[in-house]
């Protein structure tokens, strides 16, 4: 368990399946403000939901899943062409309505435990995406008010850059490559997940801009580099 943590047990886990270990950390947000609510919906069978960390908006750390465990916090989606995240994956939990910025504790919390994560696991920084990337047609989180461009500051996720990509490239292609699901759940949903994690403020149809940005990704950061398995 990281330091400083709560321990507040979930009962919906399970072992990975198949063998496999951690090569992902997927960030979600709640959508409930309620720290009392979202433990009682993370750590209650009914419910059949969790995830190995969640953050509160003044920076407590709470443990719910042992990060060798399963969590339940993906749900369907795929990315990088395989499927079942959650044996895949670390989810982390932010306290967060969806509709406001996240805080500064939060967001310093979130940046130890994702070091740590990363190091344990030797998780790639391209590998921490957000559900909204590995299921776009459903999820919107961790929605645009996330700062993803200071966690690639520190290595700790990524960042395109148009001014060295290709503005007439293939945006479905280079997306795929990226590792978005993008025969899956549509070249709609994949371009918004991609507007709101890379231009969460820019309006308008696909533009050279977009077309730049994700063909640098696809090519510094091609998810056939993670060798998801």
């Amino acid at each position: 368990m990281l330091a400083d943590s709560i321990w507040r047990p979930s009962p919906n886990f399970g072992p990975r399946r198949d063998g496999l270990t951690p090569q992902l950390v997927v960030l979600h947000y709640t959508a409930m403000t309620g720290l009392d609510e979202v433990l009682a919906r993370l750590c209650t069978p009914e419910h059949e939901v969790s995830c190995h960390y969640l953050i509160d908006e003044d920076g407590r750390l709470f443990t719910l899943v042992d990060g060798a465990m399963r969590a339940w916090h993906a749900g369907a989606g795929s990315w990088a062409g395989v499927s079942d995240i959650n044996s895949r994956s670390i989810g982390i939990e932010l306290l967060n309505s969806g509709r406001v910025r996240f805080s500064e504790a939060q967001m310093h919390r979130l940046e130890v435990v994702l070091a740590c994560v990363m190091d344990r696991w030797r998780i790639a920084p391209h590998g921490v995406i957000g559900h909204s990337d590995m299921a776009p047609a459903r999820k919107q989180d961790p929605g645009r008010f996330f700062d993803w461009q200071r966690l690639a500051r520190k290595g700790l996720s990524v960042w395109p850059d148009a001014s060295i990509g290709r503005d007439t490239a293939d945006f479905a292609q280079t997306a795929a490559q990226f590792g978005y699901p993008v025969n899956e759940a549509g070249m709609d949903a994949v371009f918004e997940a991609f507007r709101q994690r890379f231009r969460p403020w820019h309006v308008g149809p696909l533009d050279a801009t977009d077309c730049a940005m994700m063909d640098d990704l696809a090519t510094r950061f091609s998810a056939r580099s993670l060798s998801l398995t």
